[in-house]
């Protein structure tokens, strides 16, 4: 059967990534560049495709994470996306940022019977979470993502959880109860490309594709939060 060769972008936080996947092999450019993936969003994508040989018409498909995460960001990506799959007539594959921090886990600690938490800082005192399991390999999602206050983050307690991402940079927020039930919590992670890739490659290989036009983001909420936490 012949492999898909598929882009991902990701901007949805303060890191920028693209991953490139061809004839099974994935590579990715990395790099944490708070309020610089304007600029650096396109010349990553063409080096990773330069490294490769490969053209954009060459692709099989473009995913992209459309958030939960910073409005600025996920628009970037977005936009970046819709324009290369027009012009190339490609179909588009949607990831949650949320599902690339719960993938981002599982790739480096192989851990196939946790369940996880991922959650962003959105802000206002609020995250973006939802809840995740790794299923064959691949983060699937069991608690429907959403945005809320830390200290209202409810969960069933009668299992544990991994916690991952910014949004438990304020975990003493977490209710008592909820915070027993955490066995780690990682906050110094970003969603990543490279795990925005093995998403989609699954999604891609199972048809769940969409075209270049109706390749949206995903804000949970409709008012920008224009302060960090730290500002308010």
């Amino acid at each position: 059967m012949k492999m898909a060769k598929i882009l991902a972008l990701d901007t949805s936080t303060d890191a920028c990534s693209v991953a490139l996947e061809v004839d099974g092999e994935r590579t990715e450019i990395f790099k944490v560049i708070p309020r610089k993936h304007t600029h650096e969003l396109l010349p990553m994508v063409e080096q990773i495709l330069a490294a490769a040989q490969l053209s954009v018409q060459q692709l099989d498909a473009i995913a992209f994470g459309r958030g939960p995460g910073s409005f600025a960001g996920i628009r970037i990506a977005t936009g970046v996306t819709q324009g290369l799959a027009f012009a190339a007539d490609l179909p588009v594959v949607p990831v949650s940022s949320l599902a690339a921090l719960a993938q981002g886990y599982y790739r480096v600690s192989n851990d196939q019977d946790c369940q996880i938490i991922s959650a962003l800082d959105a802000r206002m005192d609020e995250i973006y979470w939802g809840g995740y399991q790794i299923q064959a390999g691949i983060a699937k999602l069991i608690v429907a993502e959403e945005v809320c206050p830390l200290a209202k983050l409810s969960i069933d307690l009668s299992t544990t959880y991994v916690a991952v991402g910014s949004g438990f940079n304020y975990a003493e927020q977490m209710s008592t109860a909820v915070r027993a039930q955490l066995t780690t919590i990682e906050t110094q992670v970003y969603p990543q490309a490279l795990d925005i890739l093995a998403i989609a490659s699954t999604e891609y290989a199972l048809g769940n594709t969409v075209i270049a036009e109706h390749a949206q983001p995903v804000y949970l909420r409709n008012q920008v939060a224009w302060k960090k936490k730290d500002q308010q």
